[in-house]
Formats: structure tokens, sequence, C-alpha cells
């Protein structure tokens, strides 16, 4: 959770591939804003430049994802004071906006999150469900429950920490699933800066299959 009045902006530019096509990622876009000492706004989406079906590396059409804006809720915190570990409930929900090609109609997402920190690493299992937006061409939604253990391992020295992540989906609409991991480096160069690169690889025929990413993610304190 940011603190009240800061910003942090969570970019990623990179190459990935789905189950065909190749497409840029300029940028894929996470702003978090603390409101509340419990209560955060998160605004993620991305837009990409995409190649053809035929997997050749031209890319020739914007590919934009729809936007999941988002309330994340602190519900339980167990740190005390001067304690090195906790453990903490929270839940993620909010409208996805149907700006892909061919979106149509709001879509849905919720998400309750359950964490445990120990200095400054952290380990967060997320479980919910999703009901995207339609598309203009099936008007069928996808619909599908999903969960992911995310990873982020303090080296201890210069800033440097190990990211990882692995995440599901199971569709009940006939979406083909998906099955994704990814493992990088993250830099904390200072307080109010990170950069990272991340290495990102898909198991099922949903989703994308491989790509890198560099990321840069600033902070900004907005309001005292």
């Amino acid at each position: 959770m940011e603190t009240p009045g800061t910003m942090e902006i969570d970019t990623q530019f990179g190459v990935v591939r789905s189950d065909v096509p190749w497409r840029l990622v300029v940028p894929d876009v996470e702003l978090d804003l603390g409101l509340w000492p419990t209560v955060e706004l998160d605004i993620d989406g991305a837009y990409a430049i995409e190649g053809p079906d035929d997997g050749s590396f031209v890319l020739d059409h914007p590919a934009p994802d729809n936007v999941w804006v988002s309330a994340k809720l602190g519900l339980y915190d167990s740190r005390e004071e001067g304690a090195k570990s906790a453990w903490a409930i929270g839940a993620q929900l909010g409208p996805k906006l149907p700006v892909a090609r061919d979106g149509h109609g709001l879509g849905y997402e919720g998400l309750l999150l359950l964490g445990k920190v120990w200095d400054d690493s952290h380990f967060v299992l997320n479980l919910g469900g999703l009901i995207d937006p339609g598309s203009e061409i099936s008007r069928q939604r996808p619909v599908g429950i999903e969960g992911g253990i995310d990873t982020e391992l303090d080296l201890g020295r210069w800033g440097l920490s190990v990211t990882g992540e692995i995440g599901a989906i199971r569709y009940f609409s006939p979406d083909p699933h998906e099955l994704h991991a990814t493992a990088g480096l993250n830099w904390g160069v200072t307080d109010q800066l990170d950069i990272s690169i991340v290495g990102l690889a898909g198991f099922l025929s949903g989703g994308d299959h491989e790509g890198v990413l560099l990321g840069i993610s600033p902070k900004f304190k907005l309001w005292q």
C-alpha cells in the first residue's frame, strides 16, 4: 500500500509474443495512488503495437489492453512497532474499461490478497475472478477464476532484490486457459526510483508465451 499522498507509476517496456503475433509494449502502466492508510487507487493498462498473425516480426497495428480501475483495500495488518515481519489481508476490485480493440461493455475484476512481509522481502497470494469486456465480434465475455503468487526477495546489498511471479486463469467461457511465470531483478536506485528487468514465459495456449520487459518505477509525493 502506498502512503497517503504518494503516487507510484510502474511502467514496463519491451517485446512480447503471444500465441503467434509479436508486439512491442510501449508501455505497460500501473498507477498506484495512496488515498488513505488503508485505501489505494490503482489504474492498470497497457498500450502495444502488434504484428500480424503469421508470426512475422512486423509491427503494423495498435493493440491496447482494457484498463482496470480498482480500489485496493487493507483489511488486516498484524505489524507491530519494531517488528520485522507481519501478515496482511487485503482486497482489490473494480471495473475494467473496454478500451481494447473491438472492446464492448464494462468488465469487472476482484482479488483477495494475502501477504507476508519480512524486512524488505514480501510474499503475496492472490485469488479472485474476472468478467472481461466482450468483443464487438463475438459479444461473448471472457469469464474465469484466477490465482497467483508474487514474491520479492531482498538481496541485502546495493538495493537489489529478486522478483518472481506465477499466475493462472481458468476460463469458464471458450477462451484458452492461461499459465505464466516471470522472474527478474529489481534495483532500488533511490527511495523514489526502482529499475527492473523481467523475463516472461507462458505454458498454455492462452496469454503471452515469452517476453522481456524493462521496468522504470518512479514515486512522487503529491501531498503531505
